[in-house]
């Protein structure tokens, strides 16, 4: 298999977080309220597919990367391991000692968790370790693009949620305020970028 660029990498994994999004709106809600099994199960695992095929190409993107961004992506993800894997310990055993009350659905959040370390752990490497500019894209798209991507689905998700009829004000609350948060800083990052060109 050739190389992928960086657009290409950027645009392909855009592509599946969007179906993943799409799919936890449409058809992860259909899972408690089937009764069959099978069609549960298969109900409850096609948003995974999406991810699947993300972190797929998440590993050809370091295969074919050079020896300094495989040491970079191996530090990240060290990191990440270690941080998530220390803080479900931790959950594990709060909730054998009953200090706190955690159900299975908390699993949801551990992928979610470990890409969050891992790229900040990456940016950290990158701008700290090797001198390497925050901003710079490398070929792939700017961060205020990306940034302004992921407002878009926490919009759709919260247009979602209201449309059928969740109407809990801590869950929209939460994701208004993220997606404003991300839009502000969008807008703020292509500011910056845009007064540093000649």
């Amino acid at each position: 298999m050739r190389r992928l660029t960086p657009r290409q990498y950027d645009r392909r994994a855009s592509i599946s977080m969007c179906a993943y999004v799409a799919l936890m709106v449409l058809v992860w809600p259909l899972v408690r309220g089937t009764p069959a099994t099978g069609i549960k199960f298969l109900l409850a695992v096609v948003p995974v597919l999406p991810m699947l095929y993300v972190i797929g190409l998440m590993a050809l993107r370091i295969r074919y990367s050079d020896e300094l961004e495989q040491r970079t992506h191996l530090v990240a993800l060290g990191a990440a391991t270690a941080v998530v894997g220390a803080l479900s310990l931790v959950g594990g055993f709060l909730a054998a000692g009953k200090v706190v009350a955690l159900d299975g659905s908390i699993l949801i959040w551990v992928f979610p968790a470990l890409v969050m370390v891992y790229g900040s752990t990456r940016w950290w490497v990158m701008t700290r370790l090797y001198g390497g500019a925050p901003d710079c894209d490398d070929g792939h798209a700017p961060m205020w693009r990306r940034m302004l991507l992921v407002a878009a689905l926490m919009g759709f998700v919260g247009l979602a949620a209201w449309w059928k009829g969740d109407r809990d004000p801590f869950r929209l609350g939460m994701l208004c305020g993220m997606g404003a948060s991300l839009l502000v800083a969008a807008l703020v990052v292509l500011f910056r970028r845009r007064r540093k060109l000649p």
